[in-house]
């Protein structure tokens, strides 16, 4: 639902980039769930804010620079119990995890292995023969078959 960037200043405060919308439900619970280093933790957010535009938090323990720059690069996960429920027609990235993708004549392209965040939306990696990067919008996300594990989209293979 996000990840942990640069501390901020020197008593212990994290930069905060959060993919919710908006921004701040990341800290509706009033803890945090980082994984790092293929480990959990949970953190007691202390206090919130922003600076610059940018979300900002001061979790329970992390008392220094040192301490929250050890948590840069952690990603903010959040339990499936916590999610909202769905609607039928929505779904969450990692319900297209190992999805089977297909193009629009019905070619198969490969499966959902990973999204990557950019500033202008995700880009989900779809690998195979290839790799490709389709970007995870509706104009390229025609359908979703939870059910069926598939996924369409338009997208043209790049021959040559």
């Amino acid at each position: 639902m996000g990840c942990v960037g640069a501390p901020f200043g020197v008593r212990g405060w994290i930069k905060v980039r959060s993919y919710m919308d908006p921004p701040e439900r990341v800290f509706e619970k009033r803890r945090l769930q980082l994984l790092r280093h293929g480990a959990s933790e949970s953190f007691k957010i202390e206090s919130t804010g922003r600076s610059g535009g940018q979300l900002t938090a001061k979790l329970f323990g992390v008392e220094d620079r040192d301490q929250a720059a050890a948590l840069r690069g952690a990603v903010i996960v959040i339990p499936r119990a916590d999610l909202p429920q769905s609607r039928r027609q929505d779904f969450y990235r990692s319900d297209l995890l190992g999805c089977e993708v297909v193009d629009m004549a019905g070619r198969a392209l490969g499966w959902v292995d990973h999204f990557i965040e950019t500033p202008a939306h995700a880009l989900m990696v779809v690998r195979g023969a290839a790799e490709f990067w389709i970007p995870a919008v509706p104009q390229h996300l025609r359908r979703v078959d939870l059910d069926a594990r598939r996924v369409v989209v338009d997208w043209d293979e790049p021959t040559g």
